[in-house]
């Protein structure tokens, strides 16, 4: 496997050589005082694992959504993103997908387009819904939400028929659908740092078939 480890390096900028291995599987730029990405890097049309996490990114190129060999980790987290390419819809093999500690206000629809999501992070944003697209994440097992803005969940989180865990603490939670507890596999279910929700009869169903709920 090719692999370019450029971690904390101080570059500021990528280097445009980098751009030149074609061959590269995997591809490490966290941690570089980055501002932006060259669109070049959709020539790497082997990846399979892209950090750009802990940079100071506002966008990322949309040429991302042609790595179709983009499917073990895409870590976006730790910028200053609020959107997204909706190219990046194309990745519907990538399977672990984060998105952390920016600034995103809503989650962008393409990732509702990345069905082979296995696990998604999404805590530590602004989010204050999620669209009822989220459904489409059938192969979802986990699903980070920590510490943003949501007082309810839509009806089609039930549609996440594989989902294991989903982590919603500290949020201003008002609200759950009962749906959840028809989540055939769930078995961690994190309301911890939620003082304003009024825990539904529901969450008892899902602690009597061996759900932990933290609460």
């Amino acid at each position: 496997m090719a692999d370019l480890n450029l971690w904390k390096k101080r570059l500021g900028q990528v280097p445009e050589s980098v751009w030149e291995q074609i061959e590269l599987e995997t591809l490490v730029l966290a941690d570089n005082d980055l501002t932006e990405v060259s669109e070049r890097i959709g020539g790497l049309r082997k990846l399979r694992m892209l950090d750009l996490g802990h940079n100071q990114l506002t966008t990322v190129p949309a040429s991302i959504g042609n790595l179709e060999s983009l499917t073990d980790f895409l870590y976006l987290h730790d910028n200053r993103l609020a959107s997204l390419p909706a190219s990046l819809a194309q990745l519907t093999k990538l399977r672990y997908l984060n998105l952390s500690e920016n600034a995103f206000a809503e989650l962008p629809e393409c990732v509702c387009g990345m069905a082979g999501l296995i696990e998604l992070r999404a805590s530590d944003n602004e989010l204050s819904a999620l669209p009822d697209s989220i459904g489409r994440l059938e192969n979802l097992r986990e699903f980070h939400l920590r510490n943003n803005r949501l007082t309810t969940l839509p009806e089609a989180i039930g549609e996440l028929r594989e989902l294991r865990q989903i982590d919603l603490r500290g949020n201003p939670l008002m609200h759950l659908p009962e749906t959840i507890a028809r989540l055939p596999k769930l078995d961690k279910l994190d309301l911890r740092w939620v003082p304003a929700l009024t825990a539904p009869d529901w969450i008892g169903v899902l602690e009597a078939r061996g759900c932990i709920v933290y609460r």
